[in-house]
């Protein structure tokens, strides 16, 4: 587990939408939780079953190396991912983000807070 000054540093170098390559590492409940990646910091990194296809059969399994974008962190010590590689992505992905995040990739690069917590990543 890291410590809340770990994760204050980990975090101060990211910005939504950044590039990341990752391996996954377990896939706890496949077609129920998500995926956890080694992305070579001091904290894990997560993508949540919503962004994965529904087949589970089409999730990464262990071991495979790919691309992710840094799609949101909160006050967790996890930075939740999105993978690039549309293979990994729900089905209806476009249609979904236009109706839950209709600003990205507008606030790609951007750094993500969350409110009221100054260097903080996150929406808000």
């Amino acid at each position: 587990m890291v410590s809340v000054e770990e994760w204050i540093q980990a975090r101060r170098g990211l910005r939504l939408g950044q590039r990341l390559s990752g391996t996954v590492t377990a896939v706890p409940n496949p077609g129920a939780t998500g995926i956890f990646i080694d992305i070579g910091l001091t904290v894990v990194g997560f993508v949540d079953v919503l962004l994965l296809p529904a087949a589970a059969e089409r999730w990464p399994t262990v071991g495979t190396v790919a691309e992710f974008e840094v799609w949101w962190a909160d006050a967790r010590p996890q930075v939740r991912l999105k993978p690039v590689e549309r293979q990994f992505l729900r089905e209806d992905f476009d249609e979904w983000l236009a109706q839950w995040r209709p600003g990205w990739p507008e606030t790609v690069f951007e750094i993500c807070r969350v409110p009221g917590r100054e260097g903080s990543l996150g929406l808000g």
